[in-house]
């Protein structure tokens, strides 16, 4: 998908629990089917949402709800092709420059008035501005891209130079957000704005008490139908323990849940649905940290990690993940496994460090504590450094809180830290992370050839010039040792067997159903 993202600690997991058994052993039958509620569908999500603000929220909750109460012009299916939202065409310039776009007729906002082409230009007037912190693939170079509105059913983006990369993402994912409800908002910084949700998606929020649920009731207006569903609660349990027994017992409808917990899950109350989100679950190297400054010892880490250890380990089978070794996902189509993997090597990790003129290495690791596949890994990464006499302490904590420190320019406190993203198929859009301005850039990665790589994909037309550009890219950045990617895992979400048409309602990377509109419960 285009120009999505789920940066470090909100990737969520769920961890392997054990069943809540009746007195003589035997799994307790929480007949959910024949009491469930019909009015109400409810979705466990771990944690509150980092920011509700749909102009800058990048976590995977906030894009969640953002995706219940607003609509994007356009959508990029899971194979690559595009959907349609309020958008009705797109017609791109030949020359690279501007991209018209037609929108739907006979749109309304959830409180009535009529969605026009002021909301479009309105909506990228705010994103485009750098201090919303949010407006990257809304520039080309130092200048911004500037939006026009034709008539009332018609606006024009206009580049102020060449950029594929602005013309394939600048119409996708931007959540479109009413004019006369927020012209007057006084900080779109904020992680929560001042007025009240007003969309055009299938649900309208009504009720948010944080660390406990948010609620939604139907959106009758909505474009894409009248739900079927009329109300919907997202309940907030980080206890994966607490998630698994509710459930069991039919306390809420869905969750997601980890490979080993299929089994027990998928019978006569409940059903697992599994799908790739086209994720990169990753460890970043900190290039500030003064013991990672040298190459040398970046590159002496990573060929002392074991890949297949650590993804067995945290997902039990290959059926479940798939190694990765580029910053794209194997399934994008400008990912390449030309690079160097980093094949384990315990003996050339020593040498390495020789090399380097280190005696002794003492890192610490950052990673959610929250989150039990990154705990397992981090556990396994700590064992293998140790092999090659890379000591490591843990450091469990608040993963929010890790990626807002990682985030300060300069920052040292985390030498090594666990996390994962969800960035779409165009490169680009990972300029974000690994460019040396990039708004995300963890790594405190800077590279004069990284960035020149970025620069010239990001305007070449030809799309066999620009994979090869890319594919120098993923090798640049691999050879500088600043990243070692590990895994794209498949989610499984399991759910009560009342709820049908999961399908129609499409299982999506970040906001797991595409268009919740179509669940029904039986």
């Amino acid at each position: 998908m285009e120009k999505k993202w789920v940066l470090g600690a909100v990737v969520l997991a769920t961890f392997a629990l054990t069943g809540c058994k009746s007195d003589n052993g035997t799994t307790k039958s929480t007949e959910a089917n024949s009491k469930k509620d019909k009015d109400t569908f409810t979705y466990a999500i771990s944690g509150d949402p980092t920011s509700l603000n749909p102009i800058t929220t990048s976590d995977r909750w906030g894009l969640t709800v953002t995706n219940m109460i607003y609509s994007p012009l356009v959508r990029i299916e899971g194979d690559g092709s595009q959907k349609m939202e309020l958008a009705e065409s797109l017609e791109p310039a030949t020359d690279g420059k501007s991209l018209i776009v037609k929108l739907k007729d006979n749109i309304k906002w959830s409180d009535g008035e009529d969605f026009t082409a002021d909301d479009v230009v309105f909506t990228y007037g705010e994103k485009v501005k750098k201090e919303n912190g949010n407006s990257d693939n809304l520039w080309v170079g130092d200048k911004p891209i500037t939006i026009e509105k034709i008539d009332e059913a018609t606006v024009k983006f206009n580049l102020p130079s060449v950029s594929a990369a602005a013309i394939n993402n600048i119409a996708t994912e931007t959540y479109i957000i009413p004019e006369h409800i927020f012209k007057s908002e006084p900080d779109f910084t904020a992680n929560e704005l001042k007025a009240n949700p007003v969309g055009t998606g299938p649900y309208k929020q009504t009720k948010y008490k944080r660390g406990e649920y948010i609620q939604f009731e139907a959106n009758d207006s909505y474009y894409g139908g009248k739900p079927s569903i009329p109300k919907v609660t997202f309940r907030i349990i980080s206890n994966a323990d607490t998630t698994k027994l509710a459930l069991k017992k039919g306390e809420i409808d869905a969750s997601f849940v980890l490979p080993n917990d299929i089994k027990e899950l998928d019978g006569d109350d409940l059903k697992t649905y599994e799908y790739s989100e086209n994720r990169v679950g990753y460890m970043g190297l900190n290039n500030a940290s003064d013991t990672l400054k040298d190459v040398k010892v970046r590159q002496a880490v990573l060929y002392a990690l074991n890949k297949d250890e650590l993804n067995k380990a945290g997902y039990l089978s290959d059926k479940y993940y798939e190694n990765v070794y580029s910053i794209l996902p194997p399934a994008n189509p400008f990912s390449t496994e030309d690079v160097e993997k980093y094949e384990t090597s315990i003996e050339k990790s020593k040498n390495l460090l020789k090399e380097a003129g280190v005696e002794s290495v003492n890192l610490n690791l950052a990673f959610s504590s929250d989150d039990p596949v990154q705990k397992i890994q981090a556990t396994l990464i700590q064992q293998q450094l140790q092999k090659a006499g890379i000591t490591v302490e843990l450091a469990g904590g608040d993963g929010a809180a890790i990626f807002t420190e990682l985030k300060k320019p300069g920052s040292t406190k985390y030498d090594l830290f666990m996390g994962g993203y969800i960035m779409g198929n165009d490169p680009d859009l990972y300029s974000r992370l690994f460019a040396s301005d990039g708004a995300s850039n963890y790594f405190q990665y800077n590279s004069e050839v990284t960035d020149k790589l970025f620069d010239n994909g990001a305007i070449q037309m030809d799309k066999n010039k620009r994979k090869e550009i890319y594919v120098k890219l993923q090798q640049q950045i691999a050879n500088d040792a600043v990243f070692y990617p590990i895994v794209d895992n498949r989610k499984v979400l399991a759910t009560n067997k009342a709820i049908s048409h999961v399908e129609e309602a499409g299982l999506v990377p970040i906001y797991t159903f595409e268009d919740l509109s179509k669940l029904t419960i039986e």
